[in-house]
């Protein structure tokens, strides 16, 4: 192997590419991720010279890295179409508008300064999942490059064509006040524009571009930034409040108050306010997710399905296309508009324009609406230390040991094990519609657990107890990251 090469194995995750620039990977390592994702998006479209739509966030160093990655993309024969400083779903949105064959976009999204990565696709709309980030790793890593002669083209003002496509099928018919809290991220010269353009008043808070990022990570989060914004509501008498994470495919909500609206009871909002308009779709939430999809009067009365999935946006955004769902929610902040309201993929403005839509249609306060779903009892995401080499095996014997406790009609909190769902660990609901999650961890050595209880605080910490008991009784499950 090349001398000068770093690129460390562990960088390549789930869904995307991430390392440290300069500790984990050099620009020599990037250029080989060029050729390896060159060799993949060839090998997969059949074409000697593929169409790539490539763009970068706005960091220091990431220029420096989208022109390694390009050199390695045009060695292999790929023809790269530059859009330049990019939202990643700007740049999925390029890849329909263009009808372009791959996307490649250089970012960490909120990750700290020092990191890169790298999201790609080649099928529209979807990003690599597990089995096409092993295929990359194992080209990449074994160096088993095409090699022929591309091009590349910059593409001029293409934030523009992007803005102009929200803003065009987006216009609201009253007037919404909005703080729009960038973080310092590149959201900061997209967001304002387009929330303007639809009909919005923007208050915009930390907008200005600033890669040390002075203040706080750009990301829906954290807590810091998620004050900050609060304040503003406040201060400003506004309407709700929108964070929007480093490369813009994610956004956090506060309402009129000040207060933070948890995504997944977001999702049911949003996913309330489509189905009077469209009957009988189909939404997809992760299994992290407010039970509460299942039971809502409104969805029901609408003939409208959920399907609860895998946790990881990757996974969220195959089913919502595989189902030819109208949209999908994840617990995160991700959230997935599929025709007509989009293209499938996670874009956090599109998300803050639904929430807009939502206010509009209604005419009252987001804490209104808010009060009009029911209020449920929701632990925060809990994550108990688990090796990674023991973790699904655990996992494993606690489904075998809950479906058990269904078979004989064991109560816990006098109440029975009514369903059981292992799609993604073991999500398993009560007859009063609480429900507890035990499944692994997809990028650490741990578990999660969350529970929720629509009847009481108490119930929702009875599952919990029930569910440590049975962890603490493998003797292979180690600190919790924070408790209930």
């Amino acid at each position: 192997m090349n001398q000068s090469l770093k690129i460390d194995p562990y960088g390549f995750r789930e869904y995307d590419a991430r390392w440290l620039y300069g500790k984990d990977i050099n620009s020599e390592g990037i250029t080989n991720l060029g050729k390896g994702f060159g060799t993949q998006i060839i090998k997969h479209t059949k074409k000697n010279n593929p169409r790539v739509i490539v763009g970068h966030d706005y960091r220091s160093y990431s220029e420096e890295i989208k022109k390694a990655l390009k050199k390695g993309l045009i060695s292999t024969g790929c023809f790269v179409e530059d859009i330049g400083l990019s939202l990643s779903p700007m740049v999925y949105f390029a890849q329909f508008n263009l009808a372009s064959d791959a996307v490649a976009m250089v970012t960490a999204s909120h990750n700290e300064n020092g990191w890169t990565g790298v999201k790609m696709g080649i099928k529209k709309g979807l990003t690599h999942a597990p089995e096409e980030m092993k295929e990359l790793k194992e080209i990449t890593l074994r160096q088993d490059f095409i090699t022929n002669q591309g091009d590349e083209k910059k593409i001029d003002n293409y934030q523009n064509v992007y803005k102009k496509d929200l803003i065009k099928k987006n216009k609201l018919k009253n007037k919404i006040k909005v703080v729009v809290a960038c973080g310092n991220g590149t959201a900061g010269i997209f967001a304002p524009d387009i929330l303007r353009g639809i009909g919005c008043d923007v208050i915009e808070l930390d907008c200005n571009l600033d890669w040390t990022f002075p203040k706080y990570n750009p990301n829906p989060e954290d807590l810091k930034m998620l004050h900050e914004i609060a304040k503003s509501v406040k201060e400003n008498k506004a309407d709700v409040g929108f964070g929007f994470d480093g490369d813009g495919d994610r956004v956090g909500v506060i309402d009129n108050y000040g207060n933070e609206i948890f995504s997944d009871k977001i999702g049911l909002l949003i996913a309330r306010n489509l189905s009077k308009k469209h009957k009988n779709s189909k939404f997809v939430v992760d299994v992290k997710s407010t039970g509460l999809y299942l039971t809502d009067e409104i969805l029901n009365k609408n003939l409208c399905k959920t399907i609860y999935w895998k946790t990881g946006h990757s996974h969220i955004k195959r089913k919502v296309h595989n189902e030819k769902a109208l949209a999908g929610f994840e617990k995160s902040g991700h959230f997935f508009f599929n025709h007509p309201l989009g293209y499938g993929y996670d874009d956090g403005i599109n998300s803050a324009i639904q929430v807009c839509h939502l206010l509009d249609d209604a005419s009252k306060k987001m804490s209104e609406i808010i009060d009009e779903i029911p209020k449920t009892f929701q632990s925060p995401t809990m994550a108990p230390y688990c090796k990674d080499e023991l973790k699904y095996k655990v996992v494993e014997n606690l489904i075998e040991q809950i479906n058990r406790f269904k078979n004989d009609q064991f109560k816990i909190d006098n109440q029975k094990i009514k369903e059981v769902l292992t799609i993604n660990g073991i999500r398993f609901s009560f007859e009063d519609g609480s429900w507890g999650l035990i499944r692994a961890s997809s990028n650490k050595p741990s578990l999660v657990v969350v529970t929720e209880s629509p009847t009481s605080n108490e119930r929702k910490i009875k599952i919990f107890e029930f569910i440590d008991n049975l962890l603490q009784k493998t003797g292979k499950v180690g600190e919790y990251d924070q408790k209930i």
